[in-house]
């Protein structure tokens, strides 16, 4: 997306005086420096730029109402929606032929920005069952941001509710999960980090390793995610136990006991917990796990809701 917008269409969706207009189509006409090597920007707004972000998002600006216009809302149903993130988005409604429709628009809407829906980074889906479209067997649930978000059909006791006064069960419920797609590249991230320091002492591995796991960690926390940390910690306790057994040859309980020792870990919410088995230092550096991120569901704020009414 970044690399492919037109100039002259970005520019003339934008209202302000023509000195900062002057200024925006000389920051993208800059050119970008490459390992010592100057390359023109004929087309797309500087990667890496501060100002390319709000300006991809101005080129897309509209591609919502696009939608909305062409089918608006019935009283309080909603026909279609249209959830976007920069160059990512997703179309969800209940009609197929809507989706079919909405894509045929968007793509027609994009050729002016000068930018086209990659056909293989696009998927036709439903959330709840497998459908057949174009002769291929689509699963369930789509990707998105790093999510996976799908609906699994339940019992009663489980299922979500439609909303409303007359509001009923609706048989299955939306769980929102990380997805395989992130859990592999996290895993490979991990997996190249121990390997780069693999003669380096414990400590520096730690290091290294923390941010990153707290960071992956954190993004996912307010989704279903219990089951995910607990994998991917029983994944590194043997990447760390082979990275063990690399610098000491056999691993005996003696030898493995000099990098995991019992423990105690202090929690983001004050909690400690008790490990018998932690990959940490003689001095105590310790190896965040992915388990102690607490998963805390994120809450939507009321329509009458205030910032006088003391509800922080």
């Amino acid at each position: 997306c970044f690399d492919r917008i037109n100039h002259d269409y970005l520019l003339s969706k934008i209202h302000c005086p023509s000195i900062l207009k002057r200024d925006l189509k000389q920051w993208l006409k800059a050119g970008v420096l490459d390992n010592g090597v100057f390359e023109d920007t004929e087309a797309g707004t500087p990667q890496g730029g501060v100002i390319s972000p709000i300006l991809a998002n101005i080129a897309l600006l509209g591609m919502e109402r696009l939608v909305k216009g062409m089918y608006p809302n019935k009283g309080t149903a909603t026909q279609v929606n249209l959830i976007r993130y920069a160059d990512d988005f997703v179309v969800i409604s209940k009609d197929l032929g809507i989706i079919e429709q909405c894509k045929t628009a968007i793509s027609e809407w994009l050729k002016p920005v000068g930018l086209e829906i990659k056909p293989e980074k696009t998927r036709i889906c439903h959330t709840l069952k497998p459908i057949e479209y174009n002769g291929k067997i689509e699963e369930p649930g789509f990707d998105f941001l790093g999510f996976n978000i799908r609906q699994y059909p339940v019992g009663k006791y489980k299922s979500g509710k439609t909303g409303g006064a007359a509001s009923r069960l609706i048989g299955h419920k939306t769980l929102i999960k990380p997805s395989q797609k992130a859990v592999k590249a996290h895993t490979e991230a991990i997996k190249g980090v121990i390997k780069q320091y693999r003669t380096a002492p414990q400590s520096a591995l730690i290091s290294r390793l923390n941010p990153i796991v707290q960071g992956w960690s954190n993004y996912y926390s307010a989704v279903v995610s219990v089951e995910t940390f607990n994998k991917l910690d029983a994944i590194i306790w043997h990447m760390l136990r082979a990275w063990t057994v690399s610098r000491c040859e056999k691993a005996s309980y003696e030898k493995l006991s000099n990098y995991f020792r019992p423990g105690t870990v202090k929690l983001s919410n004050g909690k400690e917990r008790q490990e018998t088995w932690l990959f940490q230092t003689k001095d105590g550096h310790q190896l965040w796990k992915h388990s102690y991120t607490p998963i805390v569901r994120h809450t939507l704020i009321r329509p009458d809701a205030t910032p006088y009414d003391g509800n922080w």
